[in-house]
């Protein structure tokens, strides 16, 4: 797939820059595949959209994963952590500036240990991640309340980034719906651009997730099901495939690809060249989501992570 197919115009001034509240007020794209049409609503109308779907949502946490900090020379360094990995302390970190850190240095409560290649480095890291709310940088104002960037059914932490299009949730929303919970820790698959000309070459790196027994059962058995996120659509993909209840997942949905498990999907509006605007097309079809997101501008919805959601039926 040509890059240029996952391309749109968009004006800057609809990239939310601040969370909508109440959570539940923000806006609703409303796509129906069996009549390829949409409708407009709220997303405190979700309820009453849906029908029989077990609706399933990634509980991840965000980490407080920015840190900001400051070599021995006085030169500002930024660490974004992506993943814990095996042994206390351990961390794979994004680096910006990289080029000039050097294995063994040390860098406030962080020791640099091994490159890892693109600007990822194998750190060890004192204590408990101390940052600020990983935003991502298209987000220039300051958050004014952390929480707003968990979802209200967060508990697990791990995530570089919110699951975003939890964000829109409520407890009154969930109170009216059948929900059951996954985990994919979100990192660098999920956020990194997509290099190159070709979708297909694309490398995703993996990220964990883990699905209860319980969950999945209840998953297996239900007759339709609503997948909140992108991420949640690879969990259960992945597993849908054989994949194990607990592990990491590479799964790379692309336009072409046969859906095993998701019937529906909620999810926010994605940028331009993304592996999550390729889901979503594969999800829709490619014409019918370049249609989608064609209206969406055209009707001023509010892009990205803080901004408005489409519910795929």
């Amino acid at each position: 797939m040509d890059m240029a197919e996952l391309d749109y115009e968009l004006p800057s001034e609809l990239i939310a820059q601040q969370p909508i509240e109440p959570r539940d007020a923000s806006r609703l794209l409303v796509y129906r595949r069996d009549s390829a049409t949409i409708e407009h609503g709220t997303f405190s109308d979700l309820p009453g959209l849906l029908g029989d779907e077990l609706v399933v949502v990634n509980d991840s946490r965000v980490v407080p994963a920015r840190l900001r900090l400051r070599r021995a020379s006085g030169g500002a360094v930024e660490l974004l952590l992506l993943e814990a990995v095996a042994g206390e302390g351990m961390w794979e970190a994004l680096a910006r500036p990289t080029r000039r850190l050097r294995a063994g240095e040390r860098v406030g409560p962080v020791e640099l240990l091994e490159p890892l290649g693109d600007g990822r480095w194998l750190i060890h890291l004192d204590g408990e991640p101390n940052g600020d709310a990983p935003l991502p940088p298209y987000i220039q104002e300051p958050l004014r309340d952390p929480e707003r960037y968990q979802t209200v059914f967060a508990r697990d932490p791990g995530s570089a980034a919110a699951p975003t299009a939890g964000l829109h949730f409520t407890a009154g929303t969930l109170a009216d719906l059948e929900l059951v919970r996954v985990t994919l820790h979100v990192g660098l698959d999920t956020f990194r651009p997509v290099a190159g000309t070709v979708l297909e070459e694309h490398v995703l790196h993996g990220e964990r997730y883990e699905v209860g027994e319980t969950a999945w059962s209840r998953i297996a058995s239900a007759h339709r099901v609503l997948a909140v996120g992108t991420t949640t659509v690879r969990v259960l993909e992945t597993v849908a495939r054989g994949g194990e209840l607990c592990g990491r997942t590479t799964l790379f949905v692309t336009p072409g690809f046969t859906f095993r498990r998701v019937d529906a999907l909620l999810t926010n509006f994605h940028l331009p060249r993304s592996t999550l605007l390729a889901l979503v097309m594969a999800f829709v079809g490619v014409e019918e989501a370049r249609e989608i997101y064609r209206v969406a501008v055209d009707r001023r919805y509010r892009f990205y992570s803080f901004g408005d959601a489409m519910v795929v039926l």
